[in-house]
C-alpha cells in the first residue's frame, strides 16, 4: 500500500479515533418582553414625563417577521453575468435552519443572518434603495467594497419572480466600508443615510417639495412634551430646504427615529458591545445580561414607535395604539441568535503598530488622568456624565453608574430629544482608529481635529456635521487634551490609534 492510501486511511480514521462531536449547545433563552424588567430598562426621560411600553400580552400578539433568505447587492456593471436572472428564478427559501442549530457558532451563523435581514422590504427602484441605478450612486457616494458589492442591503425574495431589497436592518447602520474596502460589521456605520434620504425625497413625485413636511417630522423626531418644540425649525421648512440639509449630513451621522434631524447622531460601534453597560449615546437602556440586549433590538426594530410618551405614540401622534396585526417583530430566538452575534464580534486587524512615539502617548495619557473616564483594559469607566445644564437627581446616583462630571458638549440630544437622558455615556477609545467622526454628533472628522483648540472658536467650521443652517460654529466641550504641546499631542493620537 502506498503513502497516498495510507494517507487518506489515517484522515477516515481521525473521526473515529481523534475527534470528538462537538457537545450540543442548549441556550437558555430569556424571555424578552417581560413586564416587570420593562418599567425598570430604560432610564427616565431628562424631562420625567411618564414613558410605557406595550404589555407583553400586546407584545407577543404582534406577528413574528419571516426567515428569509437574502442575497447579495452588486453595484451596475459589476454583477456576475446572469445573477439577475437567476435571482428571479429563486424560490423563498429560510436563511437558517432553527432545527439545524447545534452548535454556539451555529447560534451565532444564524445571528449574523437576523442581523441583515429586517422588518421592511422594498421594491427594486424605491427612491431609498434604487440600487440598480447609477445615478442613485452618484447621488449618494455609498461606499463600495472592492468587489463592487453593496454590504449595507440585501436582495430578499418572498415570491418567486419578484426581487426586493432589505431596509432598515441592523447592518444597514452598523456596517462600516472602509477606504480600502475592506468590510467591518458591527462597526460605526457609514452609510450615507443624510444621502440616502435626500434621493428618496427628492425622487418621490408624491412629495409635494414646496410645502413642508411637519407631519412626519413630529413623528419620527417628536417630543411634544418639550418646549418650544424641537422638530419646530425644520417641520417648518419646505420638504425642499430639508432635502438640501440632509445632503450636508457626513456618513457616519445619522438622523435615527427620536433623535433630531438638528442635531443627528454619529451611529455608534457594536464592536465590544458586551462589555457596555449603557447602551445609546444617552444611555438610555441599562445592559445587564444579553436579555437586555434582546430588548433594546426589539425596542429599536420598531417597538419604540408604539411607545406611550405620556399619552404620544410615534406612530400615530397621540394615545391611539396601532393594531397589533399591523406590525411586527423578531421572535425572542430570533433576538438571542442576533445578541450572540454581537456579542462575537471582534475589531479589525490594526495596522497601528504600538511603536516609541505610542509608548510615548502611553505616558501623556497616564499623565494626564485620562484613564479616570477612559479607564483601561476597557478604556471606559461605563459611567454616565450629566449633559451640561443638567442637575443630577440624587434617586439617579442610587440607582445607575453617574461621574459627576460634566464635560461641557452640547446638551441637544440629552435634553430635547425623546432619547434624552440628562447624561451621555462616557465612550470606549477602543477601535478610534476606525471609527469616525467623534463626537456624539459627529462634528468632527479626525481624532486631530477632535484635539484642535481652534474648535471651540464660534468661526470654526466643523469637520464632520456642520450644523443646521450654519456655515461655522463651536464645537464645545472635552476640553481635556487642547492644551498639550504639539509633539504630546501627536505621540497622545498615535497610542490612541493602537487601541
Amino acid at each position: 500500500m502506498g503513502k497516498w492510501h495510507f494517507a487518506v486511511l489515517a484522515t477516515l480514521m481521525v473521526p473515529a479515533f481523534g475527534q470528538t462531536t462537538p457537545p450540543v449547545f442548549r441556550p437558555e433563552i430569556p424571555r424578552v418582553w417581560d413586564d416587570n424588567t420593562m418599567r425598570e430598562l430604560e432610564l427616565p426621560l431628562a424631562s420625567r414625563i411618564r414613558v410605557r411600553h406595550v404589555s407583553s400580552e400586546f407584545y407577543y400578539r404582534i406577528p413574528v417577521r419571516p426567515n428569509l433568505k437574502t442575497y447579495t447587492i452588486y453595484a451596475p456593471g459589476r454583477e456576475p453575468a446572469g445573477y439577475w436572472e437567476w435571482l428571479q428564478q429563486q424560490e423563498p427559501a429560510p436563511s437558517y435552519d432553527p432545527e439545524a442549530l447545534r452548535t454556539r457558532e451555529d447560534w451565532i451563523k444564524a445571528g449574523e443572518a437576523v442581523f441583515e435581514s429586517t422588518n421592511e422590504f422594498l421594491p427594486v427602484g424605491h427612491p431609498f434603495v434604487d440600487v440598480r441605478n447609477e445615478k442613485w450612486y452618484e447621488y449618494t457616494g455609498v461606499p463600495l467594497t472592492k468587489d463592487g458589492i453593496l454590504p449595507y442591503y440585501r436582495y430578499v425574495i418572498r415570491t418567486k419572480g419578484k426581487v426586493e431589497v432589505t431596509f432598515d436592518s441592523c447592518a444597514s447602520c452598523h456596517t462600516r466600508v472602509m477606504d480600502n474596502g475592506v468590510v467591518i460589521r458591527g462597526g460605526p456605520g457609514n452609510l450615507p443615510f443624510g444621502k440616502i434620504w435626500a434621493y428618496r425625497v427628492a425622487n418621490d413625485k408624491r412629495i409635494d417639495l414646496t410645502k413642508p413636511s411637519d407631519r412626519p417630522m413630529q413623528l419620527f423626531f417628536g417630543a411634544p412634551w418639550i418646549h418650544p418644540d424641537p422638530t419646530g425649525p425644520v417641520a417648518a421648512e419646505t420638504t425642499a430646504n430639508f432635502v438640501e440639509h440632509l445632503r450636508t449630513l457626513p456618513p457616519g451621522v445619522t438622523p435615527r427615529q427620536g433623535t433630531s434631524a438638528i442635531y443627528p447622531p454619529q451611529a455608534p460601534d457594536l464592536i465590544g458591545i458586551k462589555d457596555r453597560l449603557y447602551l445609546d449615546h444617552t444611555g438610555l437602556q441599562q445592559h445587564r445580561s444579553i436579555g437586555d440586549l434582546m430588548r433594546y433590538a426589539a425596542i429599536n426594530n420598531f417597538i419604540e414607535e408604539i411607545t406611550d410618551y405620556d399619552g404620544f405614540r410615534p406612530s400615530t401622534g397621540g394615545p391611539k395604539l396601532r393594531d397589533s396585526q399591523s406590525l411586527s417583530r423578531d421572535s425572542d430566538e430570533r433576538l438571542y441568535a442576533l445578541a450572540l452575534y454581537l456579542y462575537s464580534l471582534q475589531p479589525p486587524p490594526n495596522p497601528n503598530r504600538f511603536d516609541a512615539l505610542a509608548a510615548k502617548g502611553k505616558k501623556v495619557f497616564e499623565r494626564e488622568g485620562c484613564a479616570a473616564c477612559h479607564t483601561p483594559p476597557l478604556y471606559t469607566n461605563n459611567k454616565l456624565t450629566p449633559a451640561a445644564g443638567f442637575k443630577v437627581p440624587a434617586e439617579d446616583r442610587l440607582k445607575y453608574q453617574i461621574l459627576d462630571v460634566s464635560v461641557g458638549t452640547n446638551p441637544f440630544l440629552a435634553t430635547k430629544t425623546r432619547r434624552g437622558t440628562g447624561y451621555y455615556k462616557v465612550p470606549s477609545l477602543k477601535g478610534v482608529w476606525y471609527r469616525g467622526p467623534f463626537e456624539h454628533n459627529g462634528s468632527v472628522a479626525t481624532l486631530d481635529d477632535w484635539f484642535d483648540p481652534r474648535r471651540l472658536r464660534p468661526d470654526y467650521v466643523p469637520t464632520g456635521y456642520v450644523g443646521y443652517h450654519v456655515s461655522s460654529r463651536a464645537v464645545p466641550g472635552h476640553e481635556f487634551g487642547l492644551k498639550l504641546t504639539p509633539d504630546d499631542k501627536r505621540a497622545l493620537i498615535a497610542f490612541l490609534k493602537t487601541l
